[in-house]
Order: C-alpha cells, then sequence, then structure tokens
C-alpha cells in the first residue's frame, strides 16, 4: 500500500553543500508507507496526476520563484515544502516565496525526523481542504476515499469536525458505498485513533448472540459459560463501536443499546455487576430508519439518540465523474497485489462504466475492474472487457421519495425473515429438520428460505 506521489524537484545545490537533502524524497516515501517517488529538475518534466506532495530544493532565489509560480499554476493546492541548502536566505526573500506558494521550508542539513513532521502536516493540512490523504491503511484507512465530486467533497469538509465531537454517528447509503470505510476514516482522524476499532454486523448474528458478544457475559450465565467474557465494550473502550446493518437489530436489542447510549452503563449477562465504558458508536444503515419507526419495527427514541450526527453517503451514480478515479485507484490497486503493471483503461471502456447504473455502488465497480483485468489480454482494458449486465435498472436511493410502500414493506419482511432463520439454524446448529419442526413449517419451505437469503447450513453447524 503507498500513500501516493512524492515529486521531487532539484532545482540544484551548492558545490560547498554536504548534507543529506538529495536523499529527502526517499525518506518522506520511506517513512509515510513507500510512497511513490519521482525526481525532475524542472516542474514541465513531471505531468499527470498531480503529487500528493511536492519537495523543491534550491540553492538560489530566482528558479525557486519561478518554479513556485509555474507549480501554482498547474496545481493549486498540492502541498510545496522547499529545501534550502543555500546563504541567500533573507527574511524579504522568504516572504516573496510564501507569497508566491510555498508552504513550509527546511534548511541544508535537515533533521529526517523533523522533515516528515512538517511533510505530514502539509499532506494533513492538503486532505481537510478536500485534497485526499492516502496514508497506508494500516495508520489511517483513508485509502480508499477517493473522489473529486461536490457531494464527495462535501463529505470530507465535515470529517474534521465529526471527528473531533463525542457524539453518535449515523451513516445512511445503499450497499457497496463505503460507510465503513467513511466509519474507519473518523475513528482514525479523532482523537480515539490510538484505541480500538470494532466493527460489528448485526444482522449477522442473533439476538441472543449480539447481546453476548457486545455486552459479554459473568461466568455460569448460561450452560456453557465456564468463564466470563468481557465483551466487545471492553475491548473497544475509549475507541469506537461501528454498528453496521443497526436496522436488524430486534427492538429487545434495540432497548439495550439506548440504554447504553444513554448513560454509557452496561450489565453483563449473568452479572449483578455493572460496568461504564467511554465508547463513541458510530451506526451505519441501507434502511431509511424513519419508515421501520412507522412500521413499528424500530424505536424512535433510538433513532433521535443515533441520528445526533449524520453522513449520507451519495450512490455511485450520484458521482459518475469519480469514475475514472475510481477505476484507476483499483487498477492501481490489483497491480500491487498481484506483484504486476497496472493495467489501464480505453476511452470507450471509460464511458461504458460512466453509463452504468451501478446498482452495488464502489463495491461493484471493484468487482468489475477485477474481472476485466484477470480476463483481459493486453494491457489495455477496452470496453469488450468489461463485463456489465445490460437489463440491471439503476438501484433505487433510500432517500428518494419514489420508492412504493410494498417495496418498503417487502425490505421489512425481508430482514425480519432472514434474522429469524439464522436465529433458528444457530438454535439447531444447521440441522434444517429441527429448525423447520419448531418454525412450525416442513424442511423443504425452510430449505428454499436457505437458498434463497444465501445461507450456508455449514456456517452453523460447528456454533
Amino acid at each position: 500500500m503507498n500513500c501516493g506521489r512524492v515529486l521531487f524537484i532539484d532545482l540544484g545545490r551548492t558545490a560547498s553543500c554536504s548534507g543529506n537533502c538529495g536523499l529527502l524524497g526517499r525518506t518522506v516515501g520511506q517513512w509515510l508507507g513507500n510512497c511513490e517517488c519521482f525526481s525532475a529538475t524542472s516542474a514541465n518534466e513531471y505531468l499527470d496526476p498531480p503529487p500528493r506532495l511536492v519537495i523543491l530544493r534550491t540553492p538560489v532565489l530566482e528558479p525557486l520563484i519561478e518554479t513556485l509560480r509555474a507549480l501554482r499554476a498547474r496545481w493549486k493546492r498540492v502541498p510545496i515544502l522547499g529545501v534550502l541548502c543555500g546563504a541567500w536566505k533573507r527574511s524579504g526573500e522568504l516572504l516573496e516565496c510564501f507569497t508566491e506558494g510555498l508552504d513550509d521550508f527546511a534548511e541544508c542539513p535537515v533533521r529526517e525526523q523533523d522533515f516528515v513532521v512538517r511533510a505530514s502536516r502539509l499532506m494533513l493540512q492538503a486532505n481537510s481542504r478536500g485534497e485526499l490523504l492516502q496514508l497506508p491503511e494500516s495508520r489511517l484507512h483513508l485509502d480508499s476515499l477517493v473522489g473529486e465530486s461536490e457531494s464527495f467533497r462535501c463529505l470530507l469538509a465535515k470529517l474534521p469536525q465529526i471527528a473531533r465531537a463525542r457524539m453518535t454517528v449515523l451513516l445512511t447509503g445503499e450497499t457497496g458505498t463505503g460507510k465503513e470505510l467513511f466509519a474507519r476514516a473518523i475513528h482514525y482522524i479523532s482523537p480515539r485513533k490510538g484505541h480500538p476499532f470494532i466493527p460489528v454486523n448485526c444482522g449477522g448474528l442473533p439476538d441472543h448472540l449480539l447481546e453476548n458478544e457486545l455486552f459479554g457475559h459473568a461466568r455460569g450465565a448460561y450452560t456453557d459459560a465456564h468463564t466470563s467474557h468481557g465483551g466487545l465494550l471492553s475491548v473497544a473502550e475509549g475507541g469506537t463501536l461501528f454498528l453496521d446493518e443497526i436496522d436488524a437489530l430486534s427492538l429487545p436489542a434495540q432497548v439495550k443499546l439506548l440504554r447504553f447510549l444513554q448513560d454509557h452503563e452496561y450489565r453483563p449477562l449473568g452479572s449483578n455487576k455493572t460496568f461504564t465504558a467511554d465508547i463513541r458508536v458510530i451506526a451505519a444503515t441501507n434502511t431509511d430508519l424513519r419508515e421501520l419507526v412507522r412500521a413499528r419495527l424500530f424505536r424512535e427514541d433510538l433513532l433521535h439518540r443515533l441520528n445526533i450526527l449524520r453522513l449520507a453517503i451519495p450512490p455511485l451514480r450520484d458521482r459518475a465523474d469519480d469514475i475514472p478515479r475510481f477505476a484507476g485507484h483499483f487498477l492501481l490497486k490489483i497491480a500491487a497485489q498481484e506483484n504486476q503493471e497496472a493495467k489501464t483503461l480505453t476511452l470507450p471502456a471509460l464511458r461504458k462504466l460512466q453509463s452504468y447504473g451501478w446498482p452495488g455502488n464502489v463495491r461493484e465497480l471493484e468487482g468489475v475492474i477485477q474481472r476485466a483485468v484477470i480476463m483481459s489480454a493486453g494491457t489495455a482494458i477496452d470496453a469488450a472487457d468489461l463485463e456489465l449486465p445490460t437489463d440491471t435498472p439503476p438501484a433505487a436511493s433510500i432517500e428518494s421519495p419514489a420508492r412504493s410502500l410494498r417495496e418498503i414493506k417487502n425490505q421489512v419482511i425481508g430482514k425480519f425473515e432472514r434474522a429469524q432463520i439464522v436465529s433458528l439454524l444457530l438454535a439447531h446448529h444447521g440441522n434444517l429438520t429441527r429448525a423447520a419442526h419448531e418454525a412450525g413449517t416442513n424442511r423443504r419451505t425452510l430449505q428454499r428460505l436457505v437458498k434463497k437469503y444465501e445461507l450456508q447450513r455449514v456456517q452453523f453447524e460447528a456454533r
């Protein structure tokens, strides 16, 4: 994983310079996660794409001013860090450099750690202005937040304020729009970044297991509870708990969550002790929770408690201008994973991608690009190499008023039905006959529902 591109422009050095300024591009690349470093002797040698940082080394004033003007004419927001290895540095000259676009400078010889701190600060400031900082996923989890569209920039502009707050956050958006990526971004630019980020898929666990997973249990709470278990709340202490598919929670589970959100206190199963936890909760849903409130399937007080800060992630079809950027990002990512040269997309291929409705959003786009990289023979991917459904209409937005009550009802019933089947299979360790008997139906009907919701019996047999 790399942090983007760093451009090192060398305008020369004094004969007496014996410092380390010639290696600074490589130093930044190593410290920030193997950045791609490019060297040039002028601003015209490097064209596209815009780098994440420009390091500009010079011993004299005149070429520096000219280079700054050329860089700012091309890239208005790319941070520029100067390295001054001559004796010409006077306050008036430095002031002129800053008015021409220099963001910061260091004097040669340079302390490497100090220089990396300056470079990191400039890149973070660029990120707060809407320029995406791409640091390694292991550090900030921001590398997949790609885009330059207006709606995407508006979301990025809100992240710093939301990250500094302590209140709960509700992320809404269709499946595949990247809600967990935004949740991770909020956590890793917040004061809680040094503590755990714990994701929980509420739709993947039945109620009794979800409660145990979150709050833990005391020894002897149930038959197999031979030891006490702290639960995810104890693990996430000081950090962030991300509850995906929050709409899948049953009403009893919603009550327990509401109680925790109100006073940050919880009680493990079978315990008479109350514990507190300093945890921030971020919830996500691809369903209109207000419709579930009207259907009495979601508590209104819990909705108000969750909906203090809200981010609506737009579907990919509403950010068609970002599709080429996403495609390029995935091509580089796949090339790094496969240890091969990145393939390119032809203009007809890009037009084909932008003309599709993308009901699966960014997740679907990544799958299409992955298939195209594997199946295409050459180094360039053409329109014929892209396998796209021809009869799939664009997915309806969860915010769209055009959705009928029948569609909403079917979606709600489907989620409830799937959750009940998962609960039955877990209780009977995947035995369809016993599960069907408890549900009051026959084995064939239950087997059809298991297939409908793409469940695998082997997932439940060992539990």
